[in-house]
């Protein structure tokens, strides 16, 4: 169900994918509320009590990782806050998205704000200002392994507490000391314990996975789309799409795939004009288009129910219970994301597998209808054979992905640290394989309307007849050799930035048919 909230409770309210998104552009307000402001007052104060009565809590008054066993007298304490952040901020490679170094600040946030963590109310109100007034942390991608957290990561983004480190500014990096002087801010005084809390936690890998959800979501959707068309343009059977035959299997993802599929082609002249045709069955990449998509849509719904349970947990660590104790435990350890990331990567790289199998299937010249390489004279022009190479290129790229990150295992911290979930890896490499997936599918639409374009005068549904004029009012109709490249970056801006999802949804509600689309309560992002 899709969220009408103005305001978001960090710390209360339980955090979706679609709130942090919406968080993260401006359309929610996160806020702390006095009854959560109760519970991180207790926790600080415990710490401070734990300093004062010079008890031995790891990362209070102790050093870190395989310095565990080294004590911080009280005068100390603070001086190890600030340099546990300079001496963690080793990261390297390009920076990552604002976007989602943006909503790693929100996702700490709402987890401090629990109350377990000991965090001072003023740090907490420091980093809601940088996401309020969108000053962003520059953060490298690389140097994370996943296990004590995301700790090169978090500790970049939280440089700027201390005035170091570098922000996006007005369009602009800007060290973070200057911006602070700009606004008459002095920067934060960490207490004992903070700086741990601040680098402690899964906020990288966790935040990547939003993206990964919000864009493999769309990938799904537009996937059902394409292949609607490309079915239509090889007159692909619809019997496959029965609803008696997949209740046979019930899969939640084949259920839905075959649902959507029934409604985008239903009443199609297309569909019918081959209805008594001897061909026996399709292809897989036609037949099984349930079953594939399906099986991607099952993966998309594990990610999402994990990530759910990540995004509303507390991960730092030594954690203060509410009883007073405290416990150092393993909160920080990625591999409950780290693995199922994997998996969306396999699932995202078959979703792109299929579509290059349709798009070569519909340039053979053993379809009825439809000419050698999509287009009418061959030979002298080549058609559409090239673009096929691209996303033959793509898939095979996306395979090389594939390697599950979680596998590995590195020790770290002088062996404190034996086993490493490299859940930052499996998060960055998803989001690659998944910018690899909406150009394979912007291809395979452009290939789908050239072939659409062969069943006329026929029609379509009116779902599929919108998305194919769409694609016409920006790519015409391809009649002999020319440059596709611009062409097929238009399709691909159509998958991307969600137009073409859009179009069917405007198409589906005006003429009453209930599609199922990103708002879809298991399907969506909410």
């Amino acid at each position: 169900m899709h969220s009408s909230m103005d305001y978001f409770n960090y710390g209360e309210d339980q955090l979706t994918t679609g709130l942090a998104l919406q968080i993260a552009s401006g359309k929610v307000t996160g806020r702390i509320m006095p009854s959560a402001v109760v519970l991180i007052d207790n926790s600080r104060r415990r710490v401070e009590e734990i300093v004062a009565d010079h008890q031995s809590v790891y990362g209070i008054n102790t050093g870190f990782g395989p310095l565990c066993t080294t004590v911080i007298s009280e005068k100390d304490t603070k001086t190890l806050q600030y340099n546990i952040l300079k001496s963690h901020s080793v990261g390297v490679g390009d920076p990552i998205d604002p976007e989602i170094a943006k909503l790693m600040m929100i996702l700490k946030v709402h987890a401090l704000a629990m109350g377990y963590s000991g965090i001072a109310m003023s740090t907490l109100t420091r980093i809601i200002w940088h996401i309020d007034n969108n000053i962003i942390p520059v953060v490298p991608s690389q140097g994370s392994v996943g296990a004590s957290g995301d700790l090169a990561p978090l500790s970049h983004l939280f440089l700027p507490l201390i005035g170091l480190g570098s922000v996006y500014f007005e369009g602009q990096k800007v060290e973070a000391g200057k911006v602070l002087q700009k606004f008459g801010l002095a920067p934060v005084e960490l207490g004992a314990k903070e700086g741990l809390a601040l680098i402690n936690g899964t906020q990288f890998i966790a935040a990547h996975a939003i993206k990964v959800v919000e864009r493999f979501q769309n990938c799904l959707d537009n996937a059902d789309l394409v292949a609607a068309m490309n079915l239509e343009a090889m007159l692909g059977s619809v019997k496959t799409f029965t609803d008696e035959l997949h209740q046979l299997r019930p899969y939640r993802g084949t259920l839905y795939v075959a649902e959507r599929m029934r409604i985008l082609l239903a009443d199609s002249e297309m569909v019918q004009s081959h209805k008594n045709c001897t061909r026996v069955q399709d292809p897989y990449s036609l037949r099984c288009i349930p079953q594939v998509h399906g099986a991607s849509r099952n993966a998309f719904l594990h990610l999402k129910e994990l990530l759910h349970i990540e995004l509303n947990s507390v991960t730092d660590n030594p954690i203060l219970l509410r009883d007073g104790s405290s416990i150092s435990g393993g909160n920080f350890h990625g591999q409950p994301l780290a693995i199922p990331l994997d998996y969306i990567a396999v699932a995202a790289a078959e979703l792109g597998n299929i579509a290059d199998r349709r798009i070569y299937l519909s340039l053979k010249d053993t379809i009825p209808g439809l000419p050698k390489l999509l287009m009418r004279e061959t030979g002298l022009n080549s058609g559409f054979m090239i673009p096929q190479y691209t996303t033959a290129a793509l898939v095979s790229e996306n395979k090389s992905f594939c390697f599950p990150a979680s596998a590995d295992s590195i020790p770290t911290s002088l062996g404190q640290e034996d086993h490493v979930s490299m859940g930052s890896i499996s998060a960055r490499k998803c989001l690659m394989i998944l910018g690899n997936l909406e150009k394979i599918l912007g291809i395979e639409l452009f290939c789908a309307a050239q072939g659409f374009d062969f069943r006329k005068p026929l029609k379509s549904s009116v779902i599929l007849e919108a998305c194919h004029d769409l694609v016409r009012e920006q790519i015409p109709f391809a009649e002999s050799d020319h440059v596709m490249s611009e062409e097929m970056n238009k399709a691909i801006d159509m998958i991307k930035d969600k137009s073409l999802v859009k179009c069917s949804g405007e198409a589906a509600s005006g003429y009453g048919i209930p599609l199922k689309n990103e708002n879809d309560e298991f399907f969506g992002i909410y």
